[in-house]
């Protein structure tokens, strides 16, 4: 007999198909259906797959009494009662490494299209402008690039700023030994010397609103800000009212604190360039993190180590 899975972010249907393999598959990609299964199959759940920003409370674990294992389909898990899961004993894994590509490409979308302001371009050439009409956009390429959190993310990112010609710096919370760039003890540092800043932290209470106003001034009007992290890490109030001022010079945003609601507040502010949380997303990214999920399931109920646990 199949063990019992309960699935609480949207998956396609090929994928639901690979998932069924391994597991009787109870669906709950809204709020409503998985309210239902955790109160009618709570008892019988041996494997969650959630996502980051979905998560999976601490009450609900407490619902399923047979749960063992608990997976992120991405490398996010703040919404995941984490702690709490592994008192109880349960396994906790991500989806590491399964996106981090896909991740740093769209980073780097995001920078060219804000700084080189391709979106207002775009719009400008619709509409008959020539380019004698239009302001002059800088280079992207022989700057200094700050990145927040060298994770697998951020050292994908700083790869491609080095194809830039970009000189790379980076504030953690340590230094990493292995790594050739600049370190910098602190955020503030970092966001002086740099042009562009991109956010690759981890979310959470922890880092909420790291990049702040003051973050934001440091940056400076010729500054730029990237965020493929999480909305929370932004101060989204403080980066409208340095767009506006002009204290900024552009930004943009792969997530937002309002999701999945679109971030309003910036709607009228000059140069930012926003997507809907999609810089994990691609038919490759997803494979591979489902493909993992597998994986980790199939160790996890042969009795051995998942590949990529939290915690």
């Amino acid at each position: 007999m199949k063990p019992l899975l309960l699935v609480l972010s949207h998956v396609s249907a090929q994928h639901l198909s690979w998932i069924a393999e391994q597991y009787e598959v109870r669906y709950a990609p809204d709020s409503a259906a998985r309210a239902t299964q955790v109160r009618e199959a709570g008892a019988r759940v041996r494997a969650v797959l959630t996502i980051g920003s979905v998560g999976l409370t601490a009450a609900e674990i407490d619902a399923m009494p047979a749960l063992g294992l608990v997976c992120a389909l991405g490398a996010g898990y703040e919404n995941i009662a984490v702690a709490h899961a592994r008192a109880r004993g349960i396994v906790v894994a991500n989806g590491a490494g399964t996106n981090d590509s896909c991740v740093a490409d769209h980073a780097m979308a995001l920078l060219l299209a804000t700084v080189r302001a391709i979106p207002a371009l775009d719009q400008a050439t619709r509409a008959g402008k020539w380019r004698t009409a239009l302001a002059l956009q800088p280079n992207v390429s022989g700057k200094r690039m700050g990145i927040l959190g060298l994770g697998t993310i951020g050292r994908r990112i700083a790869q491609r700023g080095l194809g830039f010609d970009l000189e790379v710096g980076y504030h953690n919370r340590a230094p990493r030994a292995d790594a050739p760039y600049r370190y910098f003890d602190s955020l503030g540092a970092l966001a002086e010397w740099a042009d562009y800043l991109i956010i690759a932290t981890p979310g959470g209470a922890g880092t909420r609103h790291l990049v702040d106003a003051k973050v934001l001034a440091q940056l400076g009007p010729g500054g730029f800000v990237v965020n493929i992290a999480r909305g929370s890490v932004l101060d989204t109030a403080a980066l409208a009212d340095a767009l506006r001022a002009g204290k900024l010079g552009g930004a943009g945003l792969d997530v937002y604190e309002t999701e999945p609601e679109p971030p309003a507040a910036l709607f009228d502010c000059p140069n930012v360039v926003l997507t809907p949380h999609v810089a994990g997303w691609s038919p490759e990214a997803i494979d591979a993190s489902v493909r993992q999920f597998q994986e980790n399931s199939r160790l996890h109920f042969a009795g051995k180590p998942v590949l990529t646990p939290i915690g």
